[in-house]
This record gives C-alpha cells, structure tokens and sequence, in this order.
C-alpha cells in the first residue's frame, strides 16, 4: 500500500494539471471501488473549480468551490497517471482497470487506476472533514508541530504494545507504513520488539527528527517502488535504494563493526526487518 511518502509525492504530481483548474467532466466507468462511488458522482463534480489539493495521512483531498472535498484514497494497488493533452489520442483510449477520469478545462487528464478496487473515492463538506469517519481518529502528521517528543513518549508510557505497533497506529501518528518504521527503528537503534512503556524518554524523543529525515528523503526520492507503486509520471520512485533494513532478510547489515544479519520477524502480522545486534 503507498505511504505517506508516495502519497504525498502523487499530491504534488497532480497539482499542476488540476489546482486551480475547473473540471470540464468526470468519467465515471463503474459505480463503485472499495465502497459506492456517491450518487450522481461525474454530474455533482462537472464545471466544479478545484481550489486547492492537500493530503490528510494516506488520503488525497481535492478541495472544490462550494466548500466541498473529494477525498481519495489509492488503496492497494492505485495509483494517478496524468495524460496532457497534447498526448491524447483520438478517441480516447482507457485501460480496463482505469476507473475515474478527470479532465480539466485544459482537457488534461488525472487518471484513477486501480486493478484490486481497495481504493476509494467519496465527497465530503469541508467543515465536516475532521469528524468524517475515515479522519475523526487520525492522529497527528508526522511532519507537523504537533508531533513531538513529548507527545510520543506520553502515549508510548500508556502502552504495552510493542514499539512498532504503536508507530503503526493511525490513531497515534498517520502515515506511517511498514516501510518506513522498520527504517526509523533501525536508525534509532531501538529494537521493534521493544515494548512502548519501557522506553526512555530521550528513546523516543531520538526518533522525531528520524521520522522527519527519512521521509522527507523519501519524498524528495519519490517513494519507494514496491509491487504496483509508480510515480504520477510513470516514472518509478528510488527511497527503496536507500534500504538499510526494509526486504533486506538474510543480507549482512552494513553497520561498520556489525557482523550480523538482518532479520525478519512478524509484529502484528507484518514483515519486521531488522538487526538483533544493533536494535536492542
């Protein structure tokens, strides 16, 4: 599933063709992907201004005139591709998984592709979007203010879970995937194992600015390419060459003066990679 990172680097491939731009249609080719499409969901967007595009956790938010959002999540395995129209063809040709099309005033395409429908796309008003059941939950993002040390450590004294888990849960931070929490635990040499309660303060407060680190780079990268994931462009994204742990099972762990291997684990059934000898 995209992280935050690929989440974030679709949000700033789609700005330039929609933001700002009004919707001279929506094709809509089925009623429904993870959940029911909204009712008369191409009419209700057609002539619509999107104002502005923000990303809230893992979900894409295409803010309209008349104060309304349509909220957008990628799933497992979707993804935006872009089609200017100095490329289209004529007529228009679609793949058969390519569910919703938006077309600008510019006659530019955003394309929402996605081969399992784990996806999702619904309308909300803006002023009802923190209390909207996919958001009223949400923890803080990992990249703003409110995420701090004391914050983390506050909530990892209450918890006896895992580590790992903890960083996992939306309700604490949002964004964070598998991914990249194996990536931070290991540059903060703090075993995935470790229960949240018998942190240290200065533990926790020494994964803020790593968090921050990493997916900063991994935006920058454009994601990390796994299974389906692709760039807006086409392109693929790179962070997955900067692994230092992530997929790397049975391979030596790179730590000059570390003789040991990395290690797979599973940690509330995912995937945990890391290495015994430096994440204690």
């Amino acid at each position: 599933m995209p992280e935050l990172p690929e989440v974030e680097t679709v949000k700033r491939g789609i700005i330039p063709l929609l933001e700002g731009r009004r919707l001279f249609q929506v094709i809509q080719r089925r009623d429904n992907l993870r959940i029911p499409l909204p009712d008369k969901f191409s009419e209700r967007l057609r002539g619509r201004t999107i104002k502005r595009i923000t990303r809230r956790a893992k979900y894409l938010l295409l803010h309209l005139d008349g104060q309304e959002i349509v909220i957008c999540h990628l799933g497992m395995s979707g993804k935006m591709t872009l089609k200017a129209a100095k490329d289209r063809e004529s007529p228009d040709k679609f793949e058969k998984h390519d569910h919703v099309i938006f077309e600008s005033d510019r006659h530019d395409l955003v394309i929402f592709n996605d081969p399992r429908r784990f996806g999702l796309m619904t309308l909300c008003k803006e002023d009802a979007l923190e209390q909207h059941p996919l958001f009223r939950h949400m923890g803080p993002e990992p990249l703003g203010n409110e995420f701090h040390g004391e914050y983390l450590f506050e909530k990892a004294q209450k918890s006896r879970s895992p580590i790992k888990t903890i960083l996992l849960d939306q309700r604490v931070v949002v964004g964070l995937g598998n991914i990249y929490v194996c990536e931070v635990l290991f540059q903060a040499g703090i075993s995935p194992e470790k229960k949240a309660c018998l942190l240290k303060k200065e533990e926790v407060e020494k994964m803020i600015p790593i968090i921050r680190e990493i997916l900063t780079r991994a935006i920058e990268a454009g994601g990390s390419t796994l299974k389906d994931y692709a760039r807006i462009d086409g392109e693929l994204g790179y962070f997955q060459h900067e692994f230092k742990v992530y997929g790397r099972e049975g391979e030596a762990c790179g730590t000059p003066s570390c003789d040991d291997k990395i290690k797979r684990i599973t940690i509330s059934g995912r995937s945990t990679f890391y290495c015994p000898s430096c994440q204690d």
